[in-house]
């Protein structure tokens, strides 16, 4: 047998090679990331605090937010550290919990908005029977499934996946550890458990992508039946948000993980992957903000209370 060593560590790709250039994509990403993060924050302090906003569709978002934030945060600090300190090194533990985290919080967001589109199914399908369908009960043991199936889907992947042994070249084409790169570098003769596990997830991704699919078909034609324009434009606007945050995850999380294997990772696949975890955390707040007249009533509102209270307090102390 040929001799073989053993890896111990690996290396995450960059942009570039460039120092400088490293560094400006690491400001660039933490920049990024501090948007993303206060915007996903924002929508979970007002849904927290707002009593106009304890519904089903806004509790089921407030988590999807909280899985963004956590989404994000898994790989651009990391991404940024390395950038500053020009060092890309990675240890097999930080690439464990890396994989083990993008896994669970992935997989967490594809149920969340699936669970999601059965909300939107109900309200505008069967308006008289929500309450009792949509109750508290009912939409916390939904996202209870939600983060339980991700976590299990965390807990297989990173077993399937270093499951294998890496050998020979250590270099994750990449700026975070994900299964498609640890597979171009493995050397193990069976990969049978991470293959099983990779069609566990596609499985059931399908079958949440088909519910998604045809809890649409019936909310379209119940909408289309609406006899007024009004009726139906605000309907539309309740669904398509949801409909295009999914579209987008799902399109780049195909891309990165259905796409045929290749030995090396070109910068569009680097892009890519980056876009699966940066774009659907991005665009959340802003798809579910920019006109949704509820939630901006519910800012109105917090930053009235605040300035008020601000206020109150700078009189008392004149006084």
């Amino acid at each position: 047998m040929p001799n073989v060593t053993a890896v111990t560590g690996f290396i995450l790709m960059g942009f570039s090679d460039i120092h400088e250039l490293q560094i400006l994509c690491g400001v660039l990403f933490l920049v990024l990331y501090l948007g993303i993060l206060m915007s996903n924050l924002l929508i979970i302090i007002l849904i927290t605090v707002d009593l106009k906003l304890q519904t089903p569709m806004y509790f089921f978002l407030k988590n999807l937010s909280l899985l963004d934030v956590f989404l994000v945060s898994v790989t651009i600090p990391n991404f940024f550290v390395n950038s500053l300190m020009h060092k890309n090194s990675i240890s097999i533990l930080g690439c464990a919990f890396q994989v083990f985290f993008m896994a669970l919080l992935g997989s967490g967001e594809v149920f969340v908005l699936t669970t999601m589109s059965y909300d939107r199914y109900v309200a505008i399908c069967s308006p008289l029977h929500y309450e009792v369908i949509m109750n508290s009960v009912t939409c916390v043991v939904m996202m209870s499934v939600s983060w339980g199936t991700g976590l299990f889907f965390g807990v297989m992947y990173t077993a399937g996946t270093f499951s294998m042994t890496f050998c020979g070249s250590n270099v994750i084409p990449q700026i975070f550890c994900d299964v498609p790169s640890l597979l171009r570098i493995s050397c193990s003769g069976s990969l049978m458990i991470i293959y099983i596990s990779l069609g566990i997830g596609v499985c059931l991704g399908m079958s949440c992508f088909i519910c998604v699919v045809i809890s649409y078909i019936y909310i379209f034609s119940t909408v289309l039946k609406i006899p007024t324009t009004k009726g139906q434009s605000k309907a539309f606007g309740t669904c398509i948000p949801h409909l295009t945050v999914f579209s987008v995850f799902i399109a780049t999380a195909c891309f990165v993980y259905l796409k045929p294997p290749s030995n090396s990772a070109s910068l569009t696949d680097r892009l890519f992957s980056v876009l699966y975890t940066v774009l659907p955390p991005a665009l959340n707040p802003v798809i579910y903000s920019l006109r949704n007249n509820d939630v901006d009533s519910a800012l109105k509102r917090l930053l009235q209370n605040l300035y008020s209270r601000d206020f109150l307090h700078v009189i008392h102390q004149n006084v």
